[in-house]
């Protein structure tokens, strides 16, 4: 393969790479900003609307909580409910929410940040198999 193409498509992959460390690390700083600086109110577990009553817990329940201005916020859960810590309905959970965009909330425990983790790593890991595929094209050069 010529040296171009294969820099040009070295290029490619390092830009998604690169791509993907800032989403996962954009992901990071926001989790950790809306847990650290963000409103703490109990929130109220409740299913989505049209979802039938079963025995096991909803795989995303929506949360309901009152914000500072006394708005009702109802928003679909950014963690899943799991076995070992099931989202009943009619429980109630810890959130911390951006008071400028009550939307954006972390539920206490359950942060999730191994998809963020994971984008950082998988990120890095296209940027450097792309400089170890330019450096092995010019050196075969």
């Amino acid at each position: 393969m010529d040296v171009g193409a294969v820099a040009v498509l070295a290029g490619i992959a390092a830009f998604g790479g690169m791509l993907a460390v800032l989403v996962g690390a954009y992901g990071l700083r926001e989790a950790r900003r809306v847990s650290r600086t963000g409103v703490r109110v109990e929130a109220l577990v409740k299913r989505r609307p049209g979802e039938a009553p079963e025995e096991s817990p909803p795989p995303r329940p929506v949360l309901q909580f009152v914000t500072e201005d006394d708005r009702v916020m109802e928003v679909v859960c950014p963690a899943p409910s799991t076995r070992r810590q099931p989202l009943r309905p009619g429980g109630n959970v810890l959130v911390s929410y951006d008071p400028a965009d009550p939307r954006n909330v972390v539920v206490h425990g359950r942060e999730r940040l191994g998809p963020e983790r994971a984008f950082i790593a998988g990120g890095a890991l296209v940027v450097l198999i792309s400089v170890v595929l330019l450096v092995v094209a010019l050196a075969g050069q």
